[in-house]
């Protein structure tokens, strides 16, 4: 029964991601959720009491995905600014390709229209992204001009800053190449012993086993 249950809130979570995503939330209704997902309107509200709640899950959903993705990344066995620029690589990927990513991303957009709190984003980036510049530092791998406290929250901007462009003007088609041109214009500013195209080359390649 209970594995019953969690296969239909992951069902009506997918089914709503999809749509909030196409649609947006006041173009989608709980009975487009039901239709989308197989699942009646009454088994949908028993697992979530409103469209609001359900938003809320999807929204979740999204934030949930970055941990387990940056612990990866915080494992791999390379210098701090490499794996930064690997993280950032692999979160660009989701945002395209990843459909529950994308709709919490526009939900939050959206989210003066949905009557539920949103959990605040980007706080937790640029503490992810000042830990790994700190780490660089303490590697020699950072530029002395380059401060992790101050540098952090400009990295942050301008990743989303990119994606928000990307969005408009290629659907996120292009997102890799637009990232990589951001990193060949930052990356000089920031390594110890510049060399960004070389750096780019190697996050770019697979994964390196885990240390």
């Amino acid at each position: 029964m209970q594995e019953r249950a969690e296969e239909t809130r992951r069902a009506v979570l997918q089914a709503a991601a999809h749509l909030f995503f196409e649609r947006g939330y006041a173009g989608t209704s709980i009975a487009d959720i039901g239709e989308r997902s197989g699942r009646t309107s009454g088994a949908i509200y028993f697992h979530y009491a409103n469209k609001e709640r359900l938003a809320l899950a999807v929204v979740e959903a999204h934030f949930a995905a970055w941990p387990a993705l940056v612990a990866q990344h915080e494992s791999v066995a390379e210098p701090a600014l490499e794996r930064l620029v690997r993280l950032s690589f692999s979160v660009a990927r989701a945002f395209r390709d990843d459909v529950v990513v994308r709709a919490g991303a526009r939900l939050w957009a959206e989210r003066r229209s949905i009557d539920v709190e949103m959990p605040p984003p980007f706080v937790d980036w640029i503490t992810t992204v000042e830990r790994m510049l700190a780490a660089a530092r303490s590697e020699g791998g950072l530029a002395p001009a380059a401060e992790p406290g101050r540098d952090a929250p400009t990295l942050v901007a301008a990743f989303f800053g990119l994606h928000t462009l990307s969005d408009v003007l290629d659907d996120r088609l292009l997102i890799e190449d637009r990232l990589a041109a951001l990193w060949l214009l930052l990356l000089p500013g920031l390594q110890a012993d510049p060399a960004p195209h070389d750096l780019l080359a190697r996050v770019r390649a697979p994964v390196p086993a885990s240390a």
